[in-house]
């Protein structure tokens, strides 16, 4: 995901789908903002998941995005790379400026893992990103199981205290391949066309 195809909007707070497909679960936390941002020489967009400004609620929120079966399969048994740029804002207050990678499977089929969690989930990939103020690539690798059927890539940003005004991080080039070694960011069929039409898929 380039976090180029904004079809639902632009801002959103409520929990829900928002760029490219993903979906950000507030929980029961209020007072959260997903929005578009520019981006960088890469990217023309990226996402930006904030705390807005004076809100106390430290409940975890999540953004990702889960995989339909026919795009999960064919991931099983490899080992698989997830990787992605991120940056946080000022005044992002997760302990350590800490984002929180995950890759979970399952084993069902076409299902949520932030709305419902998935049959048989395991998780293959929990990592700890030390963010800063400069765009970073980060990359995880994992085998998964024969029998996974299903996939969902979710990032976490564990809030704390008051917010201030910069309580966000940002992210985007986010990728999932095949093989041990993350390579240079490409968009479904190669083109922002291919991803516009990946996401029609799902919202005509």
């Amino acid at each position: 995901s380039g976090s180029d195809i904004w079809q639902r909007g632009t801002s959103f707070t409520a929990s829900g789908y928002y760029a490219d497909r993903w979906y950000v679960d507030y929980g029961a936390g209020t007072g959260r903002t997903v929005s578009r941002q520019t981006g960088t020489d890469q990217f023309q967009y990226v996402q930006r998941i904030q705390r807005n400004s004076a809100n106390t609620s430290t409940t975890v929120m999540y953004a990702g995005q889960s995989f339909e079966i026919a795009d999960a399969t064919p991931f099983a048994g490899k080992t698989v790379t997830v990787s992605f740029y991120a940056r946080k804002g000022a005044d992002y207050s997760a302990t350590s400026s800490i984002l929180t990678a995950y890759l979970y499977t399952g084993t069902g089929t076409d299902q949520n893992v932030y709305t419902a969690g998935y049959t048989g989930s395991v998780t293959a990939i929990n990592q700890n990103a030390t963010l800063t103020a400069t765009w970073q690539r980060f990359s995880y690798t994992a085998t998964l199981a024969g029998s996974a059927t299903e996939i969902g890539i979710n990032f976490i940003g564990a809030y704390t205290g008051t917010a201030s005004t910069n309580d966000y991080y940002e992210i985007t080039g986010i990728q999932l391949e095949v093989g041990s070694v993350a390579t240079q960011f490409s968009r479904a069929g190669a083109t922002i066309q291919g991803e516009l039409a990946a996401c029609k898929r799902y919202l005509p």
